[in-house]
């Protein structure tokens, strides 16, 4: 017994000893560890938000896809389908969801894809027609130099363009299928619209008549509208972000890859801060020099012989940015609206409303438009169209707009507007397209070295953390459309399943939509024979399949 004590009294001290060991002060040389390092605590963040942004996104896929599955049954329900062909329909988009989990696994990169024509050039990047190479599918890719958007601070501008795109899901908005990284560039795949854009279309026409302009004012309005209903603001709205489809109606995009104006060297700007309209030029001797005032068509030359010039340069174009922008004051979703009467006045005339030669020129004039917005005579426009342009190029408070685009659609220039059918009529302008590769809507740019295709250096996430990248974590994306098998039916497809309920259906779309009634009424078909195939056997010919599949080759406005 008093062995058994002394042992453990001895195994007490022993433990007390080894406690008193492992309480060292803070600069005692054992047990001490140095602080993690910045790149440490980087890394240490970026795991972080990629964990919780993997589970976050998982969460909002499952939901994605129970909403996917009540909207398809919903219109199951709606629609004139046996019970069978319900089942098949079910069926086949299940397959399709389960294609899409498999795909969400799959990493992309740049090899999954041939490069073909570039279609655009800046100073982040470039885009260019692509072809996928499993499906052969046809994209516009979007490619942005991670550096380039480090050292110009346009970090969150990209971010919020990709977040947007993946946001929203609207015909007026250019459809983003995936994003992806490697340790260079970032990629935006997107819908290829080879109509080419309103800055091209304008370039060819000069101007457009008032009911071309009021076409395509109207669909950029419906394309502010649905970014402004997702609390974004674009504040980089003019003719180069306007792209055409192939039937000529309009998508709202950032497809110019020259650099947003900087006017942040630019000396502060207030409002009586007022250059005369005629000194637009300096001398040798760096004093001002009266220029002539141009007429409209002299005007109008100048500025197509310097467009092409200033949408590609690393400087940018101010002329569509807004005084209250420009001013660095706080501003809102009233900003784009403003552009948009830039923009409507350019198509009407033929050049933006305060064009000059200098950059700083015209941001002098936007902030004094009080001065300088005038209409020429020889343009001749409508009462109603001047009013439309004075009451977007004005003062925030009075704006139109600032309560909602549906101050816009009511005024009377817009009168007897079809809003809700604007994308099911024939466009105002359609573009020459002879097939899915025609980018003869576009400039033609000279390819170079780095632009030539190579393999993707782009490992697992944990080993591309380098400075750069962490910047970028949880950039990737894959849309839902992106799953494209012909045999298994979308939600566009099934919508026209329903009975056509207006007879415009045919000349929009060149489809004979027959309603239940029509089938019943048409005359049965004869039973063909069978055909025999080269061993003289008879082969059974396989039925086009439900009437529910034949609307698969519409095209999509």
């Amino acid at each position: 017994m008093d062995s058994a004590r002394s042992w453990f009294t001895k195994l007490q001290t022993r433990e007390k000893s080894i406690g008193k060991k492992k309480e060292l002060p803070p600069n005692g040389k054992e047990g001490s560890e140095d602080a993690p390092s910045s790149a440490t605590k980087q890394r240490v963040a970026a795991a972080k938000q990629y964990i919780e942004k993997h589970y976050k996104e998982q969460m909002k896929n499952l939901q994605d896809r129970k909403e996917r599955r009540c909207s398809l049954e919903k219109k199951l329900a709606d629609a004139n389908v046996s019970e069978e062909e319900h089942n098949n329909i079910l069926k086949q988009f299940e397959k399709k969801e389960t294609e899409y989990m498999r795909m969400q696994r799959h990493k992309m990169s740049v090899d999954d894809f041939d490069l073909l024509t570039m279609i655009g050039k800046g100073a982040f990047g470039e885009v260019r027609v692509c072809r996928e190479k499993t499906t052969g599918n046809v994209y516009a890719m979007k490619k942005l130099r991670k550096a380039e958007m480090l050292r110009r601070g346009q970090v969150e501008h990209v971010k919020a363009e990709r977040n947007l795109l993946a946001e929203v899901d609207h015909h007026c908005i250019v459809k983003l299928y995936c994003s992806f990284q490697d340790n260079e560039y970032l990629y935006l795949i997107m819908e290829y619209l080879p109509g080419g854009d309103m800055m091209t279309l304008l370039m060819r026409k000069d101007t457009l008549t008032e009911d071309e302009a009021r076409f395509y004012v109207g669909e950029t309005v419906l394309a502010i509208e649905a970014i402004h209903k997702h609390n974004y603001i674009h504040r980089d709205i003019k003719p180069d972000n306007l792209l055409l489809d192939k039937y000529g109606h309009l998508r709202l995009s950032d497809f110019g890859l020259c650099k947003p104006l900087d006017y942040s060297n630019f000396p502060d700007l207030n409002e009586k801060d007022v250059t005369p309209a005629k000194t637009q030029s300096t001398n040798g001797d760096g004093r001002q020099q009266s220029m002539p005032k141009r007429t409209q068509q002299e005007q109008l030359e100048h500025w197509q012989k310097n467009r092409r010039t200033l949408a590609y340069s690393t400087v940018g174009t101010p002329d569509y940015i807004a005084p209250e922008v420009l001013l660095k004051k706080g501003y809102g979703m009233e900003c784009d609206w403003w552009s948009l009467g830039a923009i409507m006045y350019e198509m009407l005339v033929g050049y933006p409303p305060f064009y000059s030669d200098e950059p700083m020129t015209t941001c002098r004039k936007i902030v004094n438009w009080r001065t300088h917005l005038k209409f020429p005579e020889e343009a001749r426009l409508t009462a109603e169209a001047k009013d439309v342009i004075s009451k977007l190029l004005c003062n925030v408070d009075q704006r139109l707009g600032t309560k909602g685009a549906e101050e816009i659609k009511e005024h009377s220039w817009f009168g007897g507007v079809e809003w809700d059918k604007l994308y099911e009529l024939e466009a105002a302008y359609t573009p020459q397209v002879t097939d899915e590769l025609d980018t003869q809507n576009f400039e033609k740019f000279e390819e170079s070295s780095d632009s030539i295709q190579c393999s993707a250096k782009a490992g697992p996430w944990r080993k591309m953390l380098s400075s750069k990248d962490l910047n970028f974590v949880g950039y990737t994306y894959k849309n839902f459309e992106l799953v494209n098998d012909p045999e298994v039916l979308g939600m566009a497809e099934l919508k026209k399943k329903e009975k056509a309920k207006r007879p415009s259906a045919k000349s929009l779309f060149g489809i004979l939509l027959r309603t239940v009634d029509d089938i019943d009424s048409s005359p049965e078909e004869e039973e063909q024979p069978p055909e025999v195939n080269d061993e003289g056997s008879a082969r059974k010919t396989e039925p086009e399949g439900p009437e529910l599949s034949r609307s698969l080759s519409s095209p999509s406005t």
